[in-house]
């Protein structure tokens, strides 16, 4: 063909395809087994979100790119599998899940795609990305301000600091929740942010009616997926949250997040580990929940702009916690809060095991005034456990040992200090003072 017609065929076809856009790639799901499905005929990128919808229809779902076999793309949909079939198509999106700035859901209580749930209109921009690096360690301040969390136990005998991570181990039926509620409703924090991941649904309403007034949820961005959930969108809450915590944090805000719980977080990501095809390793853990487990935990803290404290609580299954999620988060985190069942059936709440418990950073927070009442508890709570069975069977013989007599003496107000209605926060200076009290060994 001469080229003056090639040239007039290539100015025609510019002609007719000029202001339309060319045709998306689209793939086809070839199997769908488990909490994925397989997909083939289109180009995508792990973390790449992309839209699963039949042909000839307007709606879609999305799913989430989380890995590769051979030449099949393996998509975690992040909603339930019913309705998929082979004939469903699959088009990328180029991008990750993108939400609201946490500032347009401040008092909102939002799914764990970031959607609102609370019957209000949704925002009308969605530009935040989801995932994001840790802050580097060398950019990070160190932690030397008090956070005060309102609960005598933990501000007294475990005081935390504005950016420390601590977590909160409790078997089933101690008082995570209600520990939870009291440090929300106490702590002096500009922004609360609450991950509810894996709970029962009617816990969400309940949470929030019983711990916070209508004036209180406006400082509140709740993100809530629940049981029922897929395991996608329970994966997906715990990155929210995270990332609602960071905007607020980089906007220069003391933040708090409350994230219930980490052990069902760790759940959804075996889940999805054993469907992909991972090998089962501790306690039926595959590799990428103990790879997975640091870069959430690593996100929060203290920048340059502001600070996250974070609470994560973690069902431990006794009252030692020996299994493998409570191993590795009590590796990874600024401290450890052990609730203990045997106090809670006794009615001694918060149940806090102050023995079992630890704050790493207490000794470069407080005082050293704080510091030897805080030691002088601790030691008199540690020598009348070496001699609570003798004093139950009638052995025990008050006079020969004074450090003993003095531990017996302090025991029941020890428990007076520890003990505390969940409605009733006390401020640090409250708490530091009866501390001290305590402290000097006197009884009244």
């Amino acid at each position: 063909m001469p080229s003056r017609q090639i040239e007039y065929v290539a100015q025609a076809l510019r002609a007719a395809t000029d202001g339309h856009s060319p045709l998306p790639l689209r793939g086809k799901v070839v199997e769908a087994l488990g909490t994925l499905i397989r997909v083939v005929g289109v180009p995508l990128h792990i973390g790449e979100l992309c839209r699963l919808f039949e042909a000839g229809s307007t709606g879609y779902r999305l799913g989430e790119v989380v890995g590769f076999s051979r030449d099949e793309a393996l998509v975690m949909p992040l909603g339930p599998m019913s309705g998929l079939s082979t004939t469903t198509m699959v088009e990328g999106t180029g991008a990750g899940l993108l939400i609201a700035p946490a500032a347009d859901l401040i008092g909102r209580v939002v799914d764990g795609l970031g959607m609102p749930i609370d019957g209000w209109p949704a925002p009308a921009s969605t530009s935040l990305s989801v995932h994001r690096s840790a802050p580097d360690p060398l950019s990070r301040p160190v932690i030397n301000r008090v956070f005060a969390t309102g609960v005598r136990a933990i501000d007294g005998l475990l005081t935390c600091g504005v950016g420390q991570r601590l977590g909160v181990f409790a078997p089933a039926g101690a008082g995570k929740s209600t520990l939870l509620g009291m440090i929300a409703r106490g702590a002096q924090a500009d922004a609360v942010v609450i991950a509810l991941i894996g709970e029962r649904g009617r816990e969400v309403a309940e949470f929030l009616e019983h711990n916070f007034s209508s004036a209180q949820r406006e400082r509140i961005i709740v993100v809530a997926a629940t049981s029922d959930r897929p395991a996608a969108e329970r994966i997906k809450a715990a990155h929210v949250a995270t990332r609602l915590a960071e905007d607020l944090r980089d906007a220069g805000r003391n933040v708090l997040l409350l994230f219930d719980s980490l052990t069902r977080f760790a759940r959804a990501l075996r889940e999805v580990g054993l469907a992909a095809g991972e090998p089962p390793a501790r306690r039926g853990f595959p590799p990428s929940v103990f790879s997975e487990l640091p870069v959430l935990l690593e996100r929060s803290g203290r920048n340059g702009h502001g600070a996250i404290t974070a609470f994560y609580t973690i069902l431990a299954e006794d009252d030692e916690g020996g299994d493998p999620i409570c191993e590795e988060a009590r590796s990874l985190l600024d401290g450890h809060i052990v609730l203990s069942s045997q106090l809670a059936g006794a009615g001694h709440f918060p149940a806090i095991d102050v023995l079992k418990s630890r704050s790493r950073v207490m000794g470069q927070i407080t005082d050293r005034t704080h510091g030897e009442a805080a030691n002088a508890v601790r030691a008199w709570m540690a020598r009348y456990q070496e001699l609570e069975m003798l004093i139950r069977i009638g052995e025990y013989q008050p006079g020969h040992d004074p450090e003993s007599d003095l531990a017996v003496d302090m025991h029941t107000p020890t428990r007076r200090f520890l003990r505390q209605h969940h409605g009733e926060p006390q401020s640090f200076a409250r708490t530091r003072e009866a501390l001290l009290h305590l402290g000097s060994g006197r009884t009244e």
